[in-house]
């Protein structure tokens, strides 16, 4: 009879799999396929709404929260139908197991992001503020829960209840912040160091404070129940510390950089995640606690965490981590806050939280001498909330600690308090990207054999031996020392943990970083180093991590520190087998635009067709013909300067055709505007022009240094000729008589008529834009030059101040 009222009680047990809609069955009846539309809807929404949010420069985990609190009873969840359908009662414990799955994996991952060594050597402004940090907004969610137990929380355990709240008010979200810094592109400077070391011991602190909420709240009044909690939490880090640590350290020995890690090591680690959980649940301080301490302690040096984060960060916070943040957005009624006093109380409850948080640390921040506007950021940065702050209130709602409206107030306490904080920041806190003058941002100088440094650019490997074919004609004669060549790779900063990861690692050295460690076994590094060892050029690798969007600002900065004279960047476009252009994307062809906007000295844009072949040419047989179309203008003196500093290469063969009008007229031949416009609609790219005579002046000039530079080289490698061209026609005939060569170097903006109407690239002006079109060439490159103009530098990203440090600069060989 028991059995039987129980079965009436109880909703019977969801089966796996329909038998499919022609059985007249509703999948939606099922688990399985249930599952599937839930996990579907809810990455669609949850990125949908991430794409809404981008241009606020928002972390990913807002527009999760906010998808998860609109699938729930706050907004579409209003709708029983749809809440009934999508998200029915007997699927919540499914959702629920595979977004915790989902959590345990992305905690054991945030375990991986932190670096206990760097919170032993965390400094005592650091501490300080980590510990002020703690304190204050701790002390104040007590005061805060006795307001809320008096108010919305009546009946609320006061002990669990106390704690839970001092922990949701104290916590700082370490993953992500560590994201919002990247994307400020703060983690260098001094805000971002103390900011990253605070929040690493605020995190730790948390967790232990965690643990202890966790415990007080399960005990059933006995007194003892919490310290044999506790205790057995303290004992089960001792025994991963001191003998699961060594197991992993072992595995992590055997798996070298350059092969592959065993697969029994992949499943070992995984299932020891999921084995420390189970031990941490069945201790009674949440199964989440294992799996971050087994992070925690894993190696950090080495391949073997990288691949492990590889092998599960895409699925992780893809697909499972997004049903944790509705499985909360279910939880979450913002329509039980309801009347004056719940409205007063969730003001309250953020007002404590930013007071406790932000004023807390800028008084610590004050009394440890950091300047007032940083110690403003690092009160909001301090601030952020995220996924742990979610996860201490969902613990303490489903240990019924918090109700409904004291759950939803605390959600929107989180969501608010890390809204807010990259808008301000970014309003308080502007870095000043100071740096030291220096005199040679022109290939172009008076003395030709002082040191010649570029900043070369590349996204992938395709670029690699094309660039290194490039370095080695640009090397000329000079003795070591004379070139010197920061090759930077750039590398888009996305929300994968593995991206956070070589962030950290950027942070150690600075930001685009040295690669100083002899055993790097990055492909594109080591191509470069083995090139710099058989050559007498000095290569120094760099990476740069950075949103696309704003990649150019490293990139300049960089060029500024390295006082280089030219900055090379690969065109938007890349050459398929049958020779027609495809574009890499459009952020690519916006950061190109940007650079030439703001660099510090002349820009190169690469339109690679095969430099050199796919291979990288020994200096010996280096056999190639560049040609320099000669317009006039300060570009073009440019690209003069370039290829006369490649012929002195024994391999090179320059050949310089100038361009003559007819006596009376220009180059311009009528033409209104000196430039090319990308659509109907958009006004074309104008060349920035100096006064006509002083240009001709100077190309004369270099024209004639470039004559004696001929006669002296008795015509072996530099050849020239002059072409008297009548139209533009005869431009372009000219132009196809040199697509057989094998480079091209020609000014983005001489003063000629543009040779095509059209273009998806108008930045590369007149006759670059005509060049890089399918129509020109398949198997000649071709480089596109700016000359730095100081006179159109009004706005630059470093500004340069006479008494800045200068700080050495090359490392020695």
């Amino acid at each position: 009879m028991m059995a039987t009222s129980n079965n009436a009680s109880c909703p019977a047990p969801m089966k796996a799999t329909s038998n499919g809609a022609f059985q007249h069955e509703n999948p939606l009846d099922y688990a399985l396929p249930l599952l599937i539309l839930q996990i579907c809807l809810v990455v669609f929404f949850t990125r949908f709404i991430a794409f809404l949010c981008r241009p606020l420069r928002q972390p990913r985990v807002i527009a999760e929260i906010i998808g998860g609190i609109l699938l729930g009873p706050s907004a579409i969840g209003r709708n029983e139908k749809f809440l009934n359908t999508v998200f029915p009662k007997k699927s919540i414990t499914v959702l629920d197991t595979l977004g915790n799955i989902g959590l345990l994996f992305f905690l054991f991952l945030v375990g991986l992001e932190l670096d206990m060594r760097a919170i032993r050597r965390t400094g005592h402004k650091a501490l300080g503020i980590a510990l002020c940090g703690i304190t204050v907004p701790f002390v104040l969610g007590i005061g805060t829960s006795f307001a809320l137990r008096a108010t919305v929380s009546k009946g609320a355990e006061p002990v669990s209840f106390l704690v839970f709240m001092g922990v949701a008010l104290s916590i700082t979200a370490f993953p992500v912040l560590a994201r919002i810094l990247a994307e400020l592109k703060l983690l260098t400077t001094d805000v971002g160091r103390i900011a990253m070391s605070a929040a690493a011991v605020n995190d730790v602190a948390a967790w232990i404070l965690l643990a202890l909420a966790i415990a007080i709240s399960g005990s059933n009044g006995s007194p003892l129940v919490p310290l044999w909690v506790l205790l057995s939490g303290v004992a089960f880090v001792l025994f991963a510390v001191f003998a699961i640590r060594p197991l992993l350290v072992a595995m992590a020995n055997r798996s070298p950089e350059g092969e592959p890690v065993k697969e029994v090591y992949i499943c070992i680690t995984l299932t020891l995640v999921l084995a420390c959980s189970f031990v941490t649940d069945t201790i009674g301080i949440h199964a989440l606690f294992g799996a971050f301490v087994l992070g925690t302690i894993m190696p950090k040096d080495g391949s073997f965490s990288g691949v492990l984060i590889e092998k599960i960060e895409d699925l992780v916070s893809g697909l499972f981590l997004p049903l944790f943040f509705v499985s909360s957005g279910l939880k979450t009624n913002v329509a039980s806050i309801s009347g004056g006093l719940s409205w007063a109380m969730l003001v309250l409850v953020i007002f404590n939280a930013c007071f406790g948080k932000i004023v807390g640390t800028i008084v610590v921040s004050l009394i440890c001498k950091v300047p007032s506007h940083e110690a403003v950021a690092l009160g909001f940065l301090m601030n952020t909330k995220g996924l742990v702050e979610l996860i201490v209130l969902n613990i303490g709602k489903d240990r019924k600690v918090l109700n409904d409206q004291a759950f939803a107030i605390c959600v929107l306490m989180a969501l608010f308090t890390t809204f807010i904080t990259t808008p301000i920041v970014m309003a308080v806190y502007k870095p000043a990207r100071r740096g030291a003058p220096y005199k040679h941002k022109t290939i172009q100088r008076r003395d030709p054999d002082t040191e010649l440094r570029m900043l070369i650019c590349f996204h992938t490997s395709r670029n690699i031996p094309t660039l290194i074919n490039l370095i080695e004609s640009s090397r000329g004669i000079r003795k070591r020392g004379k070139l010197c060549i920061y090759a930077m790779h750039l590398v888009e900063l996305s929300e994968r943990s593995s991206a956070i990861t070589m962030v950290h690692k950027a942070r150690r050295n600075g930001m685009p970083f040295w690669n100083k460690k002899q055993d790097d076994k990055d492909q594109m590094i080591i191509a470069f180093q083995a090139y710099e060892k058989l050559s007498s050029v000095n290569v120094r690798p760099m990476t740069a991590i950075s949103a696309l969007n704003s990649i150019h600002e490293d990139i300049c900065t960089s060029a500024h520190r390295k006082c280089a004279a030219m900055i090379i960047l690969p065109f938007h476009k890349h050459q398929r087998v049958d020779g027609s252009m495809e574009s890499l994307g459009h952020s690519f062809h916006v950061m190109n635009q940007l650079v030439l906007s703001h660099a510090p000295c002349s820009v190169g844009i690469l339109v690679d067709r095969g430099f050199g072949g796919t291979s990288q040419v020994p200096a010996s047989d280096v056999s190639y013909k560049v040609v320099v179309p000669f317009f006039g203008g300060r570009d073009d003196r440019e690209a003069l300067c370039y290829g006369m500093r490649m012929a002195e290469h024994p391999g090179i063969l320059l050949n310089v055709v100038k361009f003559m009008p007819p006596p009376g007229t220009s180059l311009a031949f009528g033409a209104k505007l000196v430039g090319v416009s990308s659509n109907k609609d958009k006004k074309a790219f104008e060349v920035v022009g100096g006064n006509y005579y002083d240009d001709k002046q100077q190309d004369d000039q270099l024209w004639s240094e470039f004559l004696s530079a001929c006669n002296n080289n008795n015509q072996e490698s530099m050849k020239h000729e002059q072409k008297l061209v009548a139209s533009k026609g005869d431009i372009e005939a000219a132009l196809k008589e040199m697509n057989r060569s094998n480079l091209i170097l020609v000014g983005r903006m001489p003063s000629v008529a543009p040779l095509i109407s059209r273009s998806d690239c108008p930045e590369l002006g007149p006759v670059g834009s005509y060049m890089a079109s399918s129509d020109f060439s398949n198997v000649t490159s071709v480089m596109v030059i700016q000359q730095y103009n100081p006179s159109t530098d009004i706005h630059p990203l470093v500004m340069e101040e006479s008494d800045y440090p200068d700080m050495p600069d090359t490392p020695t060989s």
